[in-house]
């Protein structure tokens, strides 16, 4: 028994290696002139396609619908108190800087970074993996981690957006009397530090659903078994690793 969990331990710790070497080689590909040429841009394209723009509507309408059913329970709520005054607050701390860049993470996770772990795992099950060599890592795999963390972080400020005007109609209709009041909260709420940490998160979030599935699907052998194998650990490492990464958020701003 020590000796299965000794021989665990020592896989995790070699597929962490794994996440943060290919990490590394991905932000320094994503860094280099060279790697933009018109095969990668059309990746990148199609990948964002993929993942933000063909499902752009119905996914910000469901973002709405959420949106405005969190901001009527928490105006609720503070009634209830006597908190009216910190609704706003509330709302913009909880929904804008916390669950909307969750759920999107954990939906471009579902939607773009599984099939891109099921789309490597299978390409390394037959063997084209090797074949294709570093090329294949630079000008198909690298525009899709790109793309997809851009995917991420277009959706996180775009559905952000819709969420605090959504809260300023919901909170005050559409008079134009409380815009003072309406910015001077947010922008207080949106200091320098807390803006940074949110840009921080957003771009973590996005190398997280970009690198994570790929590296589970370079972990595939030759056996079939080992291609849904290799995408379900890399599921459920990318949502422990998006859960980590919110309580570390959590606890720095309110801790």
């Amino acid at each position: 028994m020590p000796q299965n969990v000794a021989a665990e331990l020592v896989d995790w710790i070699a597929s962490w290696r794994r996440e943060l070497r290919f990490g590394g080689y991905a932000l320094a590909a994503a860094l280099s002139p060279s790697t933009y040429v018109a095969a990668t841009r059309t990746v990148a394209v199609k990948q964002i396609y993929f993942t933000a723009w063909q499902i752009l509507l119905p996914f910000s309408l469901f973002m709405a619908l959420f949106s405005l059913v969190v901001i009527q329970i928490t105006m609720n709520v503070a009634r209830n108190y006597d908190l009216s005054q910190f609704a706003l607050e509330l709302v913009v701390r909880a929904l804008v800087l916390e669950l909307i860049p969750l759920l999107i993470a954990l939906f471009v996770a579902l939607r773009s970074g599984a099939a891109i772990a099921a789309e490597v795992a299978l390409m390394r099950q037959s063997g084209e993996l090797e074949a294709a060599g570093e090329n294949l890592l630079r000008h198909e795999l690298v525009p899709r981690v790109a793309a997809a963390a851009i995917s991420l972080v277009s959706l996180t400020v775009l559905n952000c957006a819709m969420a605090l005007v959504l809260a300023y109609f919901s909170m005050y209709g559409f008079s134009p009397w409380a815009f003072d009041d309406y910015t001077r909260v947010v922008g207080y709420i949106f200091s320098l530090p807390i803006m940074a940490g949110f840009i921080l998160k957003c771009i973590v979030f996005g190398a997280a659903v970009a690198v994570i599935p790929i590296v589970a699907g370079l972990e595939a052998t030759e056996r079939v078994r080992s291609v849904p194998v290799a995408v379900l650990n890399g599921m459920v490492r990318l949502f422990f690793v998006l859960g980590l990464l919110e309580v570390v958020s959590l606890a720095a701003k309110y801790i």
